[in-house]
């Protein structure tokens, strides 16, 4: 239906914000989505002005998309008592692709960005991974939907990596403590942590550009996660695991050279052949 990936992805998180507020009841305020929106499109406008990533006699354009999806990340994972507190974490997490980038590529995810530098720098932000719940339901809602987006992009093995990893060291640990099997499923079982493997982890203009080095990258995510949750007991152990190994796409991409992503190409390719993924031709 859609040629341009993003669209999907605009619609599914979209309805999953939809699905909670009404299924979840979470402390959802309207006003700070709209916040969380508005600044994104503001942000993101105004260094397409200031900083262009095309040549210098090609006007830049907009990126729509790219600001919605990061929107509506922030608006799906992160809370704030102030609306402050969500502007700041907006505007850094758009400012994060402009700022952060070796030659065209950034390297750190916009949303997962944002996130961090409220929970660093303000008193009054949260994330609440369990905020989904354990229901086997959402698990097949993300992992059908999501599917679908990263089955046009072709980065299946980027969340399969890491979903893999951490359910073995999870296991490995629920062995040796000799706890029933129950408790393994209930750690696993987390709307959240799929949501974070399929939407997140997978974003594919700020992960490594090879399959080998995607692999790699997923699966130390996956190990630093796997510490912080259990041996320093943080909640939101996958966001500070993603963003303190950020930075290792660029060597991963220095040392396992493979083509960029572009969505542009891949829109060409789906639109010349739907059912061929891009990973076939990069």
């Amino acid at each position: 239906m859609f040629k341009d990936t993003r669209d999907y992805q605009i619609l599914f998180l979209s309805l999953f914000l939809m699905l909670g507020i009404g299924t979840r009841d979470w402390t959802l305020r309207p006003e700070l989505i709209v916040i969380a929106i508005a600044t994104c499109l503001l942000t993101q406008w105004i260094w397409s002005l200031v900083i262009s990533p095309e040549p210098t006699h090609i006007k830049p354009t907009f990126n729509l998309r790219s600001s919605l999806i990061t929107s509506l990340g922030l608006s799906l994972l992160l809370r704030a008592d102030h609306w402050t507190t969500m502007v700041l974490a907006a505007a850094m997490a758009i400012s994060s692709k402009f700022i952060f980038k070796i030659g065209d590529k950034h390297f750190f995810n916009p949303a997962n960005f944002g996130i961090i530098t409220v929970l660093s720098l303000t008193s009054d932000a949260w994330v609440s991974p369990g905020q989904w719940g354990e229901e086997w339901w959402y698990g097949l809602l993300f992992a059908g939907t999501g599917g679908l987006v990263l089955q046009r992009v072709g980065r299946w093995d980027t969340t399969a990596a890491f979903l893999g990893a951490y359910s073995l060291l999870e296991a490995v640990r629920n062995i040796w403590l000799g706890w029933t099997w129950d408790v393994y499923l209930h750690r696993l079982m987390s709307g959240s942590l799929i949501l974070f493997a399929l939407f997140m982890v997978t974003d594919p203009r700020s992960i490594p550009n090879s399959r080998i080095g995607r692999i790699i990258w997923a699966v130390c995510i996956a190990i630093i996660t796997f510490i912080l949750r259990n041996y320093f007991f943080l909640s939101t152990a996958v966001f500070w695991a993603l963003f303190a190994l950020a930075p290792l796409t660029i060597l991963l991409d220095t040392i396992l050279f493979a083509p960029r992503f572009s969505w542009q190409k891949e829109a060409e390719v789906q639109e010349e052949n739907p059912q061929l993924q891009i990973s076939q031709v990069l």
